[in-house]
């Protein structure tokens, strides 16, 4: 893919997640698609849920279901920049949403999203874990221990 059709898949794919729609969801990734991000990170301990998902339809359940069990339906993501090189894209991002627990959520985070054959086969993502651990747990020591 050149950049300017990978930067829309990933564009795509962020209105996608956004829609809820579990079969739209899935059909921007790959089989075997893997989404990976922090060990311990303050989303996959208060769900609890993994911090590694493996296959479109783990992924797809996650952002269409389990997503919205954390993050009210308030949810926006200001992109700050988009770049890509080839079959990878990468997204700098600041989300913002009222947690289940009242609390507000507002984390800048960097995704980087390696594509294959018009799908996405792999998401990497980063953000600051201390500071989503603060907002979703509210004190650092009610984070419960990861693995």
């Amino acid at each position: 893919m050149n950049p300017h059709d990978s930067k829309q898949l990933v564009v795509a794919a962020w209105q996608a997640f956004a829609s809820r729609d579990k079969e739209r969801i899935a059909a921007l990734f790959s089989d075997d698609a893997e989404w990976l991000a922090p060990v311990g990170n303050a989303t996959a301990l208060a769900m609890p849920y993994t911090h590694h998902m493996m296959g479109r339809e783990q992924i797809a359940h996650f952002i269409a279901v389990e997503f919205g069990k954390l993050f009210s339906a308030d949810v926006k993501v200001d992109f700050r920049s988009v770049y890509a090189e080839d079959n990878v894209v990468i997204v700098e991002e600041r989300m913002q949403a009222t947690l289940s627990n009242g609390n507000r959520y507002d984390v800048d985070y960097c995704f980087i999203f390696e594509l294959r054959d018009g799908l996405i086969a792999r998401v990497r993502e980063y953000m600051d874990t201390l500071k989503g651990a603060r907002m979703v747990f509210g004190s650092l020591d009610r984070v419960p221990a990861s693995g």
